[in-house]
């Protein structure tokens, strides 16, 4: 019996795996498709009304002013306090003078006036019923030093 190696024909092929590099393009596909933003063709354009000079006439009702110092005055008149008591009894006051048994709450803050000074109001109106609610923001108040220099 004579046992005979197998001859070795040439080179054997190079296997190139291809599973790991579809992984990387996958993860490259998933990468750049999250991190792109996408623009809407179909979004909603809004019109914006442009500031005019004129004043709307105020709507009736409780009108609460809040200052950029956090004063408040209820129909006018000034709060000695800005305290959450002197706050209450000014809007019980009003709201017990009002004609209108469920009267609106106008509250015109003014642009540099702090939230919390807003919040308080919405508060207290909260805690007397006063369910009817509508908050405005007016422009900042002039510094003194541009009063003097309009003179």
């Amino acid at each position: 019996m004579k046992f005979t190696r197998a001859r070795r024909s040439g080179r054997g092929f190079a296997v190139v795996e291809i599973t790991p590099l579809i992984d990387v393009i996958f993860l490259l596909l998933i990468f750049f498709v999250v991190s792109t933003t996408f623009v809407r063709s179909s979004a909603i354009e809004v019109d914006l009304p442009d500031a005019s000079g004129a004043v709307d006439p105020a709507p009736v009702g409780i009108e609460v002013r809040v200052s950029a110092t956090g004063d408040y005055a209820v129909n006018g008149q000034t709060l000695p306090d800005t305290g959450r008591a002197d706050l209450l009894r000014g809007l019980a006051r009003a709201r017990d003078q009002s004609a209108d048994s469920e009267p609106l709450l106008v509250i015109a803050a003014d642009a540099n006036a702090r939230h919390e000074t807003v919040v308080r109001v919405m508060d207290a109106a909260r805690e007397l019923g006063l369910t009817k609610l509508s908050v405005l923001t007016e422009a900042p108040s002039p510094a003194p030093d541009d009063e003097a220099d309009d003179g």
